[in-house]
């Protein structure tokens, strides 16, 4: 059905199951558990699916190596598991990626080879790859482009990288094949009690309509905005202590292999990544905490600065603010008091956590690696509060995403350009959506289309920050392309039946490209 179609379909004389309240990594996964058990569900997404936090990660899918560090060895177990099952359901979108750690002094080779070594006894089968001692040379031919000066050798070992707004998607879209009813753009203006049901007020943010759902249970899965949410529903109590990651993009020369680098300990005792992802290199990230919860926070000053110089130490050349293609932000939901002792949220816990206030379920905190668990937990405290009649679990362990190949050949490496492989299965789908004509950076007209017609997107920014990686990748390309997809999105509109603002649509992103660059 077209998204009015389905829309239309919503109302309060038929109670749903499981209404969820965001459209993120955590509430996807959520809803496609509950699809997959049986429920009847209902997901509404204010913005795009993954338009805040969980298209803005540092693209990893990780165990946590700083977590191994803190001894907290059963969330790295979990964490560990839950890559392996991300890696087997998509594996178009999730793949290994070898790390190299340099060394510049001579314990840290076996210092940290040790723990590494722990890593990999830790995840056990599910583990990508041995953890390898490396001399310089190995180092060097791992990692061109690293610092020469002091370098003794390095450890390498494996983890997972993803795309994960396209992850994002894939997830709503499994959901929404197997009997979901999954929207973006569809904002709750309200929630009230009904009874042994719980009413919600909704809004279509594209056209200005209002719908009404009544739900057996609501969860609330908006991230770091859970606590706007169960202030609206009477629970003024605060979960959530913000902290920001800041990601700078450059060109691969920096860093031209296929591994990715980890410094384990800046200056300030914090983690540094350059990771090779969809033909540029991702620096990052910070962890700074702020109290306020913009839509697109900006980076700190002193931010961007000690990537910069973080960076500029740990390549064998300069990083400079010309050289940045994309700055981009995203905010974490760390379950915290509003201060920790020392006033930084590094230190803070980033394990989820579930409260349940009558028949709002509220669940924040954790990251992209553990999703899949997080949902889980979600269903089984349902459960247990009997919000919910208990079935069975497990179906979500191995049912494959929209797009995974079913013949289980190996994808081209997420350290690539963008192409078709993205598409997975989906390609010849994508191939018969329209012309071939590529509009930048391995777009085609043909993608476009698919994306309006398959995968939600309805703006410019849908299709060139998420459904296609540009905005993140290259932002003063991302300008270039968008005036031919605002052309061809309108177009899709019109055949649909529907209203378009391509000239509004169009300025909005144009301005949004302005804000992916760094102040000269």
């Amino acid at each position: 059905m077209i998204r009015e179609e389905r829309l239309a379909s919503l109302s309060p004389d038929t109670p749903v199951d499981l209404l969820v309240v965001g459209g993120g990594a955590t509430g996807l996964g959520v809803a496609l558990d509950a699809v997959l058990r049986g429920f009847s569900v209902v997901l509404a997404e204010s913005h795009d699916f993954a338009g805040g936090t969980s298209s803005r990660s540092t693209k990893l899918l990780h165990g946590g190596v700083r977590y191994l560090a803190q001894g907290n060895l059963s969330l790295v177990r979990e964490a560990l598991a839950e890559r392996a099952t991300v890696l087997s359901v998509a594996p178009h979108l999730a793949q290994p990626l070898p790390f190299v750690m340099p060394s510049y002094r001579w314990w840290q080779t076996p210092f940290y080879g040790l723990g590494l070594k722990l890593y990999d006894l830790l995840a056990g089968k599910a583990g990508l790859g041995r953890t390898e001692f490396l001399s310089r040379a190995e180092a060097l031919q791992a990692l061109p482009g690293v610092q020469e000066r002091g370098l003794r050798g390095g450890v390498q070992y494996w983890d997972g990288q993803f795309d994960d707004a396209r992850l994002a998607l894939a997830l709503a879209r499994t959901a929404e094949a197997a009997g979901g009813r999954l929207f973006n753009y569809l904002e709750v203006t309200g929630l009230q009690a009904d009874g042994e049901l719980t009413r919600a007020d909704l809004k279509d943010r594209l056209t200005g309509t209002g719908y009404g759902v009544r739900a057996r249970c609501v969860v609330n899965a908006t991230g770091v905005w859970v606590d706007a949410l169960r202030s609206a529903a009477g629970t003024p109590s605060r979960m959530v202590s913000p902290s920001q990651g800041v990601h700078v993009v450059v060109d691969r020369d920096f860093l031209p292999g296929r591994h990715a680098l980890l410094v384990p300990r800046t200056r300030d005792g914090r983690v540094l990544f350059a990771v090779p992802w969809l033909g540029k290199l991702i620096l990052g990230t910070t962890d700074t905490p702020r109290t306020d919860l913009p839509r697109e926070p900006d980076a700190f000053a002193e931010e961007l600065e000690f990537i910069l110089s973080e960076a500029g130490q740990a390549l064998s050349r300069p990083v400079r603010r010309r050289d940045i293609r994309s700055l981009w932000v995203g905010l974490r939901p760390l379950v915290a008091p509003p201060t920790s002792a020392d006033g930084e949220t590094r230190t803070l816990s980033r394990e989820h956590t579930i409260v349940i206030d009558g028949r709002l379920v509220t669940v924040t905190g954790g990251k992209w690696t553990t999703y899949r668990a997080m949902a889980e937990d979600v269903m089984t405290r349902c459960f247990e509060a009997g919000l919910l009649p208990a079935r069975p679990a497990g179906q979500t362990r191995a049912h494959p995403l929209v797009g995974a190949p079913g013949d289980k050949a190996s994808p081209m490496p997420l350290h690539a350009a963008p192409g078709m492989h993205l598409f997975g299965a989906e390609a010849p789908d994508v191939a018969a959506c329209g012309a071939s004509t590529v509009l930048g950076m391995g777009l085609t007209e043909a993608m476009v289309r698919h994306a309006f017609r398959h995968e939600h997107a309805r703006t410019v920014e849908d299709v060139l920050a998420r459904r296609w990686r540009s905005l993140f990748l290259d932002a003063t390309e991302a300008a270039r392309m968008a005036p031919a997809v605002a052309a061809v999105l309108a177009d899709e509109a019109v055949r649909a039946g529907q209203s378009a603002r391509p000239a509004a649509d169009l300025d909005d992103f144009l301005a949004l490209c302005r804000r992916y660059l760094p102040v000269a």
